[in-house]
Order: structure tokens, then sequence, then C-alpha cells
């Protein structure tokens, strides 16, 4: 299956292999890799192939896609060792605290997770 990219996009670039990333996994959908500025031991951006740039433009067509992002987390997760729990997060928008336009998910752990986080 071919994925639109939008060349000024970073993750695109990244999944493109223009801009180098520490891979973690890939698969024909997905792109995962270990983020720059890790806010947990474990900090992997899981990036969907196809240029999606939120969550709020993601369309019914898109469910599979959303349901593959949240199950590669999770074997993910298992992969990492987090067995003793982990969270994800999908930033939605510019308050929702979204920097890159672009659908990805952060999978956080390896230390306790603290809710609100900081």
């Amino acid at each position: 299956m071919r994925y639109s990219v939008g060349m000024d996009c970073i993750f695109c670039k990244i999944i493109a292999g223009t801009i180098p990333s520490q891979k973690v996994y890939e698969d024909e959908q997905v792109y995962a890799f270990a983020d720059i500025d890790p806010r947990a031991p474990v900090h992997i951006l899981i990036v969907t192939k196809k240029h999606i740039s939120s969550l709020l433009e993601a369309g019914e067509a898109d469910t599979g896609l959303l349901g593959h992002i949240q199950a590669t987390a999770v074997k993910l997760a298992r992969e990492k060792g987090l067995a003793q729990g982990f969270r994800t997060v999908i930033n939605t928008g510019a308050d929702g605290g979204q920097t890159v336009s672009h659908l990805h998910l952060h999978l956080l752990g390896g230390r306790q997770m603290h809710w609100p986080p900081g």
C-alpha cells in the first residue's frame, strides 16, 4: 500500500528516510522511533505512514489504522518490558499540545506515570 507523503512534514521526512531516526518498528501502516526528547525511560513515537494532520482529520476510512496504531503500542510495550504499565498519548491540535501536524502516538513507560503529568 502506498501512502501520501507531505514532504514539508518532519515525520513524513523521517518515514522517507531523509531525516535520520532511531527506528524501533516499521510495517506497512506505521513507523515507530525513539523520541529525541524523551519524557520517560521508554518514549517511542508511533507515526502513521498515511499523512493525517491530526486525530480530528481522521475519517471513518481510517478506523482500522487507528486500531492498528494502538495495537502496535501494546506490541512495543510488551517488547520493551512495560508489564507494570505504560501511557499512550495522542495530542490533538494546538490546545491539546500537538506540535507536529502529523498523527502520532506517544508510548511512554519505564517509570511510574503520575497524573497530572509532570
